[in-house]
C-alpha cells in the first residue's frame, strides 16, 4: 500500500460526498484512507451543528465515524482530534505521511464556501501539503479522466512529497493540458514556452517544449482559469498556490483563494515555497 489519503470529515453530507470522492482515488492509488475528525473546529464543525453535537460523547463520536468507515471500498482508519485545524492536520500529516488531504467545500447558508477558503489558507499556509476540494455540486464525473494545470509562466519551487499529480495521471490513465491565462491580446509563443519550462523546471511533470499549451485571453486569472477548464470540459483542476498569496489578507484576494471558492469542479492545490 501506498501513503494514505487523509480525509477531513464533520458528519455533514458534503464531508460524505468528499470521503466517496477520495475513497474513489484510493482505489487506483492502492491506498488506504484516514479519516480525521476535528472536534473542536469552528471551521469544518459550524456553530449550529457544534451546539447539536455538544451533547454527544466521543464513544457516540467514535461509533458513527467507525460505521461510516467500514461503508468504505478501501481500508480506512479513523482518528478524533481535540485540537484545531491546522495542528490537527499536522499531526496527521507527521504521523501518515499522506500524499493527499481532502476537504469537503460546501456552499450553503448553514457552512458557506468562505468557510472551506478559510479552512484552506489554513492548511497550505500550516501544511504545506497537497490538499484536493470538492465541492458539493456542480460536477459528476468520476474518476477523472480530463486534468487541467493553471500554470503563470513564473518559476516555482515545490516542496518534498509533491508526485501526487503524477501518480493520479498514471493510475487515472487521465491525459493533462497546461493552462495559461494572460491580459495580452497578442501574448506570441514566449508564453506557451515560459509556462512549459516553469513545470518541467519544478519538476512536477516531464513536460516536451512540443506539448501544447491552452493560452487563455482574460483580464482575471482566476475566471480565465474557470473559462478554460470549462471550455475543455476538464474534471479536476490543478493550482499552483504558491506561498506569498496565502498570507495575511492577500489570500482573500488570490486567485487562489478565489478558484477554491468557485470552482464547480474538483480543485488539487500543490503548495509552492514561491
Amino acid at each position: 500500500m501506498t501513503s494514505p489519503i487523509v480525509v477531513l470529515t464533520d458528519f455533514f453530507a458534503v464531508s460524505n460526498r468528499a470521503l466517496s470522492y477520495a475513497a474513489g482515488l484510493a482505489l487506483p492509488l492502492q491506498s488506504q484512507l484516514v479519516l480525521l475528525h476535528v472536534r473542536h473546529d469552528g471551521l469544518l464543525s459550524p456553530e449550529e451543528y457544534t451546539n447539536r453535537g455538544a451533547h454527544h460523547n466521543e464513544r457516540e463520536t467514535l461509533e458513527a465515524l467507525t460505521k461510516l468507515a467500514s461503508s468504505q471500498p478501501v481500508p480506512t482508519q479513523v482518528e478524533i482530534s481535540e485540537g484545531y485545524l491546522p495542528d490537527a492536520v499536522t499531526e496527521a500529516v507527521r504521523q501518515h505521511h499522506p500524499q493527499l488531504l481532502v476537504l469537503g467545500r460546501p456552499g450553503t447558508a448553514v457552512m458557506p464556501a468562505e468557510g472551506i477558503v478559510n479552512a484552506a489558507m489554513d492548511l497550505l499556509r500550516h501544511v504545506p501539503h497537497p490538499l484536493l476540494t470538492v465541492p458539493t455540486v456542480g460536477w459528476d464525473t468520476f474518476p477523472p479522466r480530463r486534468l487541467l494545470l493553471a500554470v503563470d509562466g513564473e518559476d516555482f519551487m515545490l516542496y518534498e512529497n509533491q508526485d501526487i499529480l503524477q501518480h493520479l495521471l498514471l493510475s487515472l490513465q487521465a491525459t493533462l493540458t497546461i493552462i495559461h491565462v494572460t491580459d495580452q491580446k497578442d501574448p506570441g509563443a514566449a508564453a506557451g514556452q515560459d509556462a512549459l519550462h516553469s513545470v518541467r523546471k519544478s519538476g512536477l511533470l516531464s513536460v516536451k517544449e512540443t506539448d501544447p499549451v491552452r493560452i487563455v485571453y482574460h483580464t482575471s486569472v482566476a475566471e480565465g482559469i474557470l473559462q478554460g477548464a470549462a471550455e475543455l470540459e476538464a474534471d479536476l483542476l490543478v493550482v499552483i498556490a504558491r506561498r506569498h498569496s496565502l498570507l495575511g489578507g492577500l489570500f482573500h484576494r488570490s486567485v487562489t483563494a478565489q478558484i477554491i471558492g468557485e470552482s464547480p469542479i474538483p480543485v488539487l492545490l500543490i503548495p509552492a515555497m514561491d
